[in-house]
């Protein structure tokens, strides 16, 4: 994201899937919590300006402000009016050599899937399906299975 004044820069600059089906503001407000978890943004860190996203990425600036509104709605920002928007809240993150490690298996599966010909959607699926069945399991406090059990 490119702003007027180099001083402004952001950490984040905002993207669009306009074939998603999921409404802007929410990718919007997606991509603050991802980096967030990814540890690209930390408390203190300013979004964007509104006009600068408007005008980037051709949205309206309402829907700008919506996505803002939800953030300070679920206490992650806060606007400071005539300065910008900024994260007063972040989550406890990985580290980076955790982040990176994880990153690089992540990586080396979807190569893997790839090359068993699965698709983007099949890949889509497969994760989604693997996640629900580690939250049904109890999530990060459940016993991981061992080779052989069916979960």
């Amino acid at each position: 994201m490119t702003t007027d004044k180099p001083d402004d820069a952001s950490p984040i600059a905002f993207y669009l899937d306009r074939g998603s089906g999921v409404p802007t503001y929410l990718q919007f407000v997606h991509q603050v919590d991802y980096a967030l978890r990814l540890g690209y943004l930390r408390a203190g860190d300013q979004l964007p300006r509104i006009k600068d996203v408007a005008r980037t990425l051709a949205v309206n600036p309402d829907t700008v402000m919506k996505a803002y509104r939800e953030l300070e709605v679920r206490g992650i920002a806060a606007g400071r009016p005539g300065v910008g928007t900024f994260i007063t809240a972040a989550p406890e993150v990985a580290g980076l050599r955790e982040i990176t490690g994880l990153q690089r298996k992540l990586a080396g599966w979807l190569a893997e899937a790839a090359a068993a010909g699965i698709d983007e959607l099949g890949l889509r699926a497969l994760f989604n399906a693997a996640l629900q069945n580690f939250h049904n399991a109890g999530g990060a406090s459940a016993e991981p299975a061992r080779t052989g059990e069916v979960a």
